[in-house]
């Protein structure tokens, strides 16, 4: 009888881990094309490991997604110019500012954050709903030294609310970069993408070295993601702006209405 329930047991985790690998490829390929793929990919990894701590599953979702991140970023910097001397040290913010929100949090209490931000996310849906010519033009409002300024700007507080937070950094990212510095929503992405490996790689480092990683589901995980994030990187470069906004749309009110039911329910 004992051992029918271990292998019960070992059953149920083994079909929860390959789900979890399939929706690992899924939230990579959300990720490179709008971000949001954390929505997808831990409500998987607490189903399947439901005994585990929060942190260690968030932290193996990192080890996941920091790669799937990184595989967009070079299939866009192939495919699309990217302003590399403001990525550069807006990324560096970017990382900086990761660090400093997962300090914070170890500080205080997100509670407010998290009854806010339905809220918030809300907003931006219908900011971008009614202005319908919202990122079909690659327009930047800044050139040069005012570019980089407010890309460092927008990756230290983003990092900062990654690495405090989380939820919705890739999508807040693409929404920034068209409606503050003019992008439209493929440029968008694509610039996002460096700046969301940034910040992800600083969560990440900084919970592996508080021992919440599990490198071993981790490395399928990653594996998954970026096939995902491959055929995201791709689909976006090819079908463009229309898409990404379409897809954009999709997933800040999936979003919404997950933050929603979390917080307010």
């Amino acid at each position: 009888m004992r051992t029918d329930r271990t292998t019960l047991i070992a059953g149920a985790l083994l079909l929860g881990g390959a789900q979890a690998v399939l929706m690992s490829a899924l939230a990579g390929f959300v990720d490179a094309v709008v971000g949001g793929g954390g929505l997808i990919l831990v409500p998987s990894l607490f189903a399947a490991f439901p005994s585990a701590h929060p942190a260690t599953l968030l932290g193996t979702n990192k080890s996941a997604s920091v790669w799937g991140t990184l595989f967009a970023a070079w299939q866009y910097h192939r495919r699309t110019p990217l302003v590399w001397r403001a990525l550069l040290p807006a990324s560096g913010l970017a990382f900086a500012g990761s660090l400093a929100g997962a300090f914070w949090l170890t500080q205080t209490s997100s509670a407010l954050l998290r009854q806010a931000l339905p809220a918030v996310l809300i907003a931006l849906l219908v900011y971008t709903l009614w202005h319908k010519s919202l990122g079909h033009t690659h327009a930047p409002r800044f050139q040069g030294r005012g570019q980089a300024m407010w890309l460092s700007v927008i990756g230290l507080g983003i990092g900062f609310y990654d690495g405090f937070f989380g939820p919705g950094t890739g999508s807040f990212l693409v929404f920034l970069l068209v409606r503050v510095l003019g992008f439209d929503f493929l440029q968008a992405s694509a610039h996002s993408k460096v700046l969301n490996f940034a910040s992800n790689l600083a969560a990440l480092l900084w919970l592996a070295w508080h021992g919440h990683v599990w490198w071993h589901v981790g490395l399928p995980l990653a594996v998954a993601n970026v096939v995902g994030s491959l055929l995201g990187s791709r689909m976006a470069l090819r079908l463009g702006t229309g898409f990404v906004r379409g897809l954009f749309m999709l997933v800040v009110a999936a979003l919404a209405m997950k933050t929603a039911h979390d917080a307010w329910f």
